[in-house]
């Protein structure tokens, strides 16, 4: 219930059926809905579109589910079409305005980053990263991977700030890591979906697969007059990166920093920027970190790691020896390093969305695929949206993950009576979050319509 109140709230549901609706097709389902429909179904832990059905107990609601083969013709037009793509990703920016406009007037306000014990203010922070789903039958578009299995390699956008899913591309198996067109494409998506009160301050973070120069190159132009972009990028370390660490004086490393600010006791960053002459030749500045090597890495070492002891990493960036105004400390190593290892947290939201529907591609055809994954990101959209505006002074499920929602909030212990003729959610009076229920509801209903 909550889930879909804030899709209809939000304005959600209407935006994706007035696009949807241009689409043609039968007259009997509003496919703005179905798609929503199919977005809660994910989050509730449907894998297939046949699960769809675990709305019909529902049905005194919302009226009944629509059938898998309904679903099935709502998704196939959606990847057939890049300008319907093109069409619902605009409105999902439209309602993301809205909603992080809402966000923001909440008791808690947006939600900015802290890293490194300093508050993020004003910066949207966006995560690139690519995953695998595993293909457990001959399908259209699947491939051998790089891991040595056979499926799908999407690449996908996350806001840090919101844990939302900003814009994904569905990918064959065989789709490279490092594809800089790839990640161009997807990067420039996920701006798109951010709302122009808050693209002023972006700061992007990739893993080693975003060191490739037309990227690096793409970013830095993103920055104009109104915009300022920075980016952190994992880097391949070669010969010349071993030769500068090795200049390296005993004096130049620093204790690392966690992200609640405390001083690393095992680990040390440095700048390599002066010594390395790749540097240059990029126009970036290069840092590097380095800890005790674990007992899985020691078959991986090179020469200078065996000598040294020491396991080895360096990220690029284009932040500047001033740092980012208005916050202190920004300009030092430890602040960056720190920044670029909290990147780490998108594995966590891979993970969630695996858990809403991105761990199976549930059809044969590539464009019921890609509709597939399109209703995944919505279902990473609604679980976050419901939890920033109705749970978010509740500091045990503002963050939650799904298995803890469908636990505490998504699957009720509740009944659906009428009496004089309305219709009464009668809750268990022992359930632990009943009151967590009720005030997410009455906010949720309390929300404005988008204008």
């Amino acid at each position: 219930m909550l889930l879909r109140k804030c899709a209809d709230q939000s304005g959600l549901t209407s935006a994706l059926g007035g696009v949807l609706a241009r689409v043609g097709g039968s007259s009997v389902w509003d496919r703005g809905i179905v798609l929503v429909q199919l977005a809660v179904a994910m989050t509730l832990g449907a894998r297939s579109m046949r699960q769809i059905a675990l709305l019909a107990h529902q049905e005194t609601v919302f009226g009944a589910p629509p059938s898998d083969s309904t679903v099935r013709r709502t998704l196939e037009p959606i990847g057939a079409d890049e300008q319907v793509l093109l069409r619902i990703a605009r409105a999902r920016a439209r309602v993301r305005r809205h909603v992080w406009d809402l966000i923001a007037a909440t008791e808690t306000g947006f939600p900015w980053l802290v890293v490194a014990g300093k508050l993020l203010t004003g910066w949207i922070v966006i995560d690139l990263d690519a995953t695998l789903i595993t293909a457990h039958s001959d399908k259209q578009g699947a491939s051998a991977t790089f891991k040595k299995g056979y499926g799908f390699h999407p690449l996908a956008a996350w806001c840090a700030n919101t844990q939302e899913s900003l814009a994904m591309l569905l990918r064959t198996g065989a789709a490279g890591s490092n594809t800089a067109a790839d990640h161009i494409r997807v990067l420039s998506e996920a701006i798109t979906q951010i709302p122009d009160a808050y693209r002023a301050k972006i700061w992007i973070r990739v893993d080693g697969a975003g060191a490739t120069r037309d990227l690096v190159e793409h970013m830095k132009s993103l920055n104009t007059t109104r915009r300022t972009v920075r980016f952190t990028v994992g880097w391949k370390i070669t010969d010349v990166d071993e030769a500068a660490i090795a200049k390296l004086p005993a004096g130049a490393w620093q204790a690392a920093v966690r992200q609640d600010g405390r001083v690393h006791p095992h680990a040390h960053v440095a700048e390599l920027t002066g010594l390395d002459q790749r540097a240059t030749a990029w126009g970036v500045r290069l840092l590097v970190r380095r800890v005790k090597p674990s007992a899985r890495d020691t078959r991986q070492l090179t020469e200078l790691e065996t000598k040294t002891g020491w396991k080895y990493a360096i990220i690029a960036t284009n932040l500047g020896p001033r740092g980012l105004r208005g916050i202190g400390g920004s300009h030092h190593v430890q602040f960056i390093d720190a920044v670029h290892r909290d990147h780490a947290e998108v594995e966590d939201r891979i993970r969630c969305n695996k858990a809403m529907g991105l761990r199976n591609l549930p059809s044969k055809t590539w464009n019921v695929n890609v509709g597939w994954v399109l209703a995944a990101n919505l279902a990473a959209d609604l679980d976050a949206w419901t939890r920033l505006l109705g749970l978010h002074d509740d500091p045990e499920l503002v963050r939650a993950e799904p298995q803890t929602l469908r636990y505490c909030l998504w699957h009720l212990p509740a009944r659906l009576v009428s009496h004089a003729r309305r219709r009464i959610v009668k809750i268990s009076a022992t359930w632990p979050w009943k009151h967590a229920f009720l005030i997410c509801w009455q906010r949720l209903c309390a929300l404005p319509a988008p204008t």
